[in-house]
């Protein structure tokens, strides 16, 4: 019913940039909070930065001051700039959105299928 599609992944040295984004789709009727998860070989899946339809931000400590979360609502999109890469950014990346689909039912997270941010010299 909702489908999101992400993009921007690739490998980049420690200290290069990358932007990802993701796309919502399907059937929307009301998108609210929207961010980025990730998750690195042997860890558990962790939390990067979410947004949520007002604007308001939240970002991991190990990332605040390289990373920024943005949307554009109207085209439900969600985007993140990432800066000044460290090896230990290395992980698939899954954007996430909170989303009802119509009135009168519950809201539901979706994912998208992951991206992989590899960073290495």
């Amino acid at each position: 019913q909702v489908q999101l599609v992400e993009s921007g992944g690739g490998l980049v040295q420690p200290g290069g940039s990358l932007r990802l984004s993701c796309a919502a789709s399907g059937s929307i009727f009301s998108i609210y909070a929207m961010g980025w998860y990730r998750q690195a070989p042997g860890n558990q899946r962790e939390l990067v930065a979410t947004i949520s339809s007002d604007g308001s931000t939240n970002y991991a400590n190990s990332v605040k001051g390289r990373f920024t979360i943005s949307r554009a609502n109207a085209k439900n999109t969600v985007s993140l700039q990432m800066n000044s890469l460290k090896p230990e950014d290395t992980a698939v990346y899954y954007c996430y959105a909170d989303v009802k689909i119509r009135p009168g039912v519950r809201r539901d997270d979706y994912w998208g299928q992951g991206t992989q941010v590899s960073v290495s010299s």
